[in-house]
């Protein structure tokens, strides 16, 4: 009777522990699981290939860099001929949680926005046409699109559609603050806990919940107090066209917060402790004590998790029916297929 009672408590617990996790308003981050491994394996390297933009110079990477976080640590990230990017760039992990892509929502799933930068004159600075072109040049990539897609036809749909399997497998999992809400007490600080506890309270949850911690809904930007800036960008509005959804904008994952500095749309803020003030003034109409805001920020530090351990691709050559870079604008050879004489 009692090894009985001894299994009925355990069973017990599971279930309690299962209830509290599942009454949470976030979600743990899950390991992912790779089921078309070729198919990222060809996407990684799309997403590091400098040869996608016009100069040959800019990736996927440069401004989603993986060494950082999944961003570039800029206000605004640096373009085509060294132009000013007009918003802040968003992080790569755990993208896929996200309801749409872009501050303002415009892409509906990451193959929609791996299309969006190639062809933007303040991005990549190049055409979808272009791009295929240059990837088709290369007999090693014909051969991955035919192992991966089931012929050597390379499009702007195929290319993004690998890109998008990479950037899905870009997750973060095991956080102190996945572990804590997995049963491991002892995984984040008293402060981080206190901070938790706060950031329900205070409402933060209210936008910022689910697994990634945000992006899964819209929220106007200076909510309760206008937010001052000098960033052009103007959120939902440029996608809908309805006045209601002007300073609109995705709500962002707080996944690795500590990592995607600097902060909002605009990049303004390069520190939490400011960040977390600014929200609470302007989202929720309230002032937090210095003690809050260590709390939170320690809350806020307890959701970084594993980075994912990239291999770096080794890409294939260019040969002399790929279109030469174009990286400075005033170089009016540089658009010509490299010679094959210089590839002799």
């Amino acid at each position: 009777m009692t090894k009985l009672t001894s299994i009925a408590i355990f069973i017990a617990g599971i279930f309690a522990s299962a209830h509290a996790i599942s009454a949470e308003p976030i979600e743990v981050i899950k390991a992912v699981k790779v089921t078309e491994p070729e198919k990222v394996e060809l996407g990684k390297m799309l997403f590091f290939e400098p040869r996608l933009s016009k100069s040959g110079y800019i990736s996927c990477n440069s401004c989603h860099n993986l060494a950082t976080g999944g961003v570039d640590a800029l206000p605004t990230s640096v373009g085509h001929n060294w132009q000013q990017g007009p918003i802040n760039s968003p992080t790569v992990l755990n993208a896929n949680y996200m309801l749409a892509q872009f501050w303002d929502g415009r892409a509906s799933d990451l193959q929609a926005q791996a299309a969006g930068p190639i062809e933007n004159p303040k991005e990549m600075g190049y055409s979808h046409a272009l791009a295929t072109q240059t990837i088709a040049s290369m007999p090693a990539y014909r051969a991955h699109f035919a192992k991966v897609y089931g012929d050597e036809n390379i499009t702007i749909d195929r290319l993004t559609d690998a890109i998008a399997a990479f950037e899905k497998t870009l997750v973060t999992p095991n956080s102190p603050f996945d572990q804590y809400l997995s049963g491991k007490q002892d995984a984040i600080s008293m402060e981080a806990k206190a901070g938790y506890q706060l950031f329900k309270s205070k409402g933060c949850v209210s936008c910022h919940n689910g697994p990634a911690v945000g992006g899964t809904m819209y929220m106007k930007m200076g909510l309760i107090k206008p937010f001052h800036t000098n960033n052009p960008a103007e959120g939902r509005i440029a996608v809908t066209g309805k006045e209601a959804d002007k300073f609109v904008f995705k709500v962002p994952t707080l996944r690795n917060i500590e990592l995607t500095y600097p902060y909002f749309h605009d990049g303004s803020v390069w520190t939490l402790k400011e960040a977390v003030n600014t929200m609470a003034d302007i989202q929720l109409g309230q002032k937090l004590s210095d003690k809050e805001n260590l709390e939170m920020v320690a809350f806020l530090v307890s959701l970084t998790g594993d980075q994912p351990q990239i291999t770096l691709p080794i890409l294939p050559p260019s040969n002399k029916n790929t279109p030469r870079p174009v990286p400075f604008s005033h170089d009016p050879m540089s658009s010509k297929p490299v010679s094959s004489e210089l590839l002799k």
